[in-house]
């Protein structure tokens, strides 16, 4: 028999040990494949990523990157389909400052710039507020507003042809109604640019208004209701934060009405031709009678390369003024 007493109990602080449940590998032996998993992974993304991006890539190549390269070296020679050009260096940017036609172009461009584009953005938000709202129709409504938008712009300026008609038109039968005489809109060099304008306003609604209606159901609505249990009015809710929400949104319509404003061309084309006289002749319009009427590619060209760095002007003022507004 076993005597009780003289055994004598493990201390409390000491717990066995117990044995490893087997031999542990060592780090090397998980990459015995040379690199571990998970760069092979990363790679994979990578070149997934670069794939996903080729179709993008080969756009950019192929309809701006190189027909921006070959319009700069066109606007130094006297290329003109012939098959013959020589090399004149700065000769075309030299004559296009003393071109009366180039310099009314590119007024008219920049005036059409200046009007459309800060209007357009703020009946745009405008509307966008109110078709925010939960209210019954207002699918119909939002419809509405962007079908210009998706309306062909030949068809649209047929329309306004039959508006502006000094005769028989819609604008001065209204005009009428109110107590004014016939107004010439399109046949007066006073009010056709005003009158274009309208136009690209009306027809530029949709597509802002759109971008803006999703910038809006996308803030936080937790923030619009803090800022409304804190004594905030509508006014100040949108201020503070409806509108910091909505820079991301704003860049990019600030972007994409600049450069569509400084593209205008077809409504000219179809509703004015550049007339009367040369008072709504636009930079686009004027770059086509050069090289394809006038048959002068490599002046066409330096017009192309002005009318470029014009645009990038304006976005770079529209980045600072919107830094500017951040700041604030």
């Amino acid at each position: 028999m076993t005597n009780r007493a003289t055994m004598t109990p493990a201390p409390a602080s000491e717990s066995p040990t117990v044995a490893p449940a087997g031999p542990r590998k060592p780090a090397a032996a998980k990459r015995r494949g040379g690199r571990p998993k998970r760069r092979s992974v990363t790679r994979k993304q990578v070149w997934a990523g670069w794939f996903l991006l080729t179709p993008a890539l080969l756009h950019s190549t192929v309809f701006i990157s190189v027909p921006t390269v070959a319009a700069l070296f066109l606007s130094m020679t006297d290329y003109s389909f012939s098959g013959e050009w020589a090399w004149v260096g700065f000769d075309n940017f030299v004559e296009l400052m003393g071109d009366q036609n180039f310099k009314t172009a590119f007024v008219n461009t920049v005036l059409y710039a200046i009007v459309v584009v800060p209007i357009s953005m703020g009946l745009a938000l405008v509307i966008a507020l109110g078709l925010n709202q939960k209210l019954r129709g207002m699918a119909f409504f939002r419809t509405a507003f962007y079908i210009p938008t998706v309306t062909a712009t030949v068809a649209v300026a047929t329309v306004w042809l039959w508006i502006y008609n000094p005769g028989a038109g819609l604008a001065n039968g209204a005009l009428s109604f109110f107590g004014f005489g016939p107004q010439p809109f399109l046949n007066s060099p006073d009010t056709a640019l005003p009158s274009l304008m309208l136009v690209g306003i009306w027809q530029g609604l949709g597509a802002k208004m759109i971008i803006y209606l999703a910038a809006l159901q996308g803030v936080s609505r937790e923030l619009v209701e803090a800022a409304e249990l804190d004594g905030a009015n509508p006014w100040q809710t949108f201020r503070h934060v409806k509108w910091p929400a909505l820079a991301p949104a704003q860049f990019f319509v600030l972007i994409t009405s600049i450069v569509g404003t400084f593209q205008v061309y077809d409504l000219v084309y179809v509703m004015t031709r550049g007339g009367p006289g040369i008072s709504t002749n636009v930079l686009v319009l004027d770059i086509y009678n050069n090289a394809f009427q006038g048959m002068r590619l490599g002046y066409a060209s330096a017009e192309t390369v002005v009318m470029i760095l014009l645009i990038s002007v304006f976005i770079i003022v529209g980045r600072k003024l919107q830094g500017s507004d951040k700041s604030e």
